[in-house]
């Protein structure tokens, strides 16, 4: 059996923190985020990374994070490009956001070659979650049964501004996913947090331990012919509502198959807090706990 894969999505444009904040450094060896992703995969036991990049991106990424790996994991670079798209669809005029992240893991579909992760590049998701999915996919599950790492709000959120979490809801056993519903502004709320979808005329309270995906999935590749065969749909639904901005983001897959009775997600608790750079003001609080980890033993001086 092949070891699993890491699939990271690294093609993103970084809005919100205004510019690419995949390479932006965390600490003084000018590790990036996805530096500890990879050194968390490799040491939980994962074999290839798929790196999933803008094509004018990739010379930057193998002079920078693969100088810096060498030949402490296997990378293979994947490119993301808008013109990879069913047939009898173009790209709309005026369109430069990409698809979105199950178009990205669209993109990677010839590179992945057995059981899989997916995470964001900018996210930090811990040690224990690598350990804890890489268990999962080396582990026997029925047929069609996927898995997500679910995390606690109150552990995802940030002090500078709102994020968008997919809050997750669970069946009565607490172990499978019944379905995910975006929340695009969420906040933090004494006792958890609230989501408002009024640009904050009302909020809803979200109680601590509420589980969300900070998109972390694992899966087997027969998910990639679901994800192929169900985009053509989605741009017939939705290129004529918003043909500038819609994305066919990878939750959706997921959510449908649940809702036909095709496939199971186990959700896997992960106590973990998340860390990540959303606004230029959260790079001091990440750097200050990548600084904390390191003192405590969790993570070396330098990674490679």
């Amino acid at each position: 059996m092949q070891k699993p894969q890491v699939v990271i999505m690294a093609a993103g444009l970084g809005s919100r923190f205004g510019g690419l904040k995949q390479m932006a450094p965390v600490d003084p060896q000018n590790h990036w985020i996805i530096d500890f992703s990879i050194f968390d995969a490799v040491r939980a036991g994962f074999g290839k990374i798929i790196l999933i990049v803008k094509p004018e991106n990739e010379a930057l990424f193998r002079e920078t994070l693969g100088k810096r790996i060498g030949g402490a994991a296997e990378i293979e670079y994947v490119h993301q490009r808008p013109e990879i798209l069913p047939a009898g669809f173009s790209i709309p005029e005026g369109r430069v956001k990409p698809w979105g992240t199950g178009h990205a893991v669209l993109c990677a579909k010839d590179a992945i070659t057995a059981p899989f992760a997916v995470i964001n590049a900018d996210d930090f998701y811990g040690k224990g979650a690598f350990k804890t999915l890489y268990d999962y996919l080396v582990s026997p599950h029925a047929e069609h049964e996927y898995a997500m790492v679910g995390y606690q709000v109150e552990n995802t959120l940030t002090e500078n501004g709102h994020v968008a979490r997919g809050v997750c809801a669970m069946d009565p056993t607490g172990q499978f996913l019944t379905g995910i519903v975006e929340r695009t502004h969420i906040e933090p709320r004494d006792g958890g947090a609230a989501y408002t979808e009024d640009d904050g005329q009302t909020f809803t309270f979200l109680p601590a331990g509420t589980t969300v995906s900070m998109n972390f999935w694992g899966f087997t590749p027969d998910i990639l012919t679901e994800i192929e065969n169900r985009f053509a749909g989605f741009l017939q639904e939705n290129l004529p509502k918003n043909p500038l901005k819609c994305e066919y983001f990878l939750p959706l897959i997921p959510n449908q198959l649940i809702a036909e009775g095709k496939a199971k997600v186990r959700v896997l608790p992960c106590p973990e807090k998340w860390y990540g750079v959303t606004y230029q003001p959260d790079m001091p609080q990440v750097q200050a706990a990548i600084a904390r980890m390191k003192r405590e033993g969790i993570y070396p001086d330098s990674l490679w």
